[in-house]
């Protein structure tokens, strides 16, 4: 069953972009470890708050991506840029445009 995963973080002022450039550019490996959707956004509202949608094969697929050697160097050097305030949300994903789901026949 696919795992999907909302969260957000608040960066120290002025860091955002940084911060935004260090998590696309760890992207090349996360298709590989079970990725279907990585999407970070930012706030219009909120200079400091990045946002990122993930969708993964699975939450096993998603919790070994924490544990490869790119995934973490980039929070080694984006830690120092966050303030340490996160929110994040697990979702069982029910379907919806561009949505992969794995189990045929899956319901909500």
């Amino acid at each position: 069953m696919n795992y999907g995963y909302q969260g957000s973080m608040r960066t120290r002022p002025g860091h955002r972009d940084d911060v935004v450039a260090i998590l696309l550019e760890g992207t090349d490996g996360l298709r590989a470890a079970g990725c279907q959707l990585y999407a970070v956004g930012v706030s219009d509202t909120d200079d400091d708050v990045i946002w990122i949608s993930e969708i993964w094969e699975s939450k096993e697929h998603h919790d070994a991506s924490l544990e490869l050697p790119e995934t973490k160097a980039a929070i080694a050097a984006a830690m120092p840029m966050l303030t340490g305030e996160f929110s994040g949300q697990e979702v069982r994903l029910v379907g919806g445009l561009g949505v992969p789901l794995t189990g045929a026949g899956e319901r909500p």
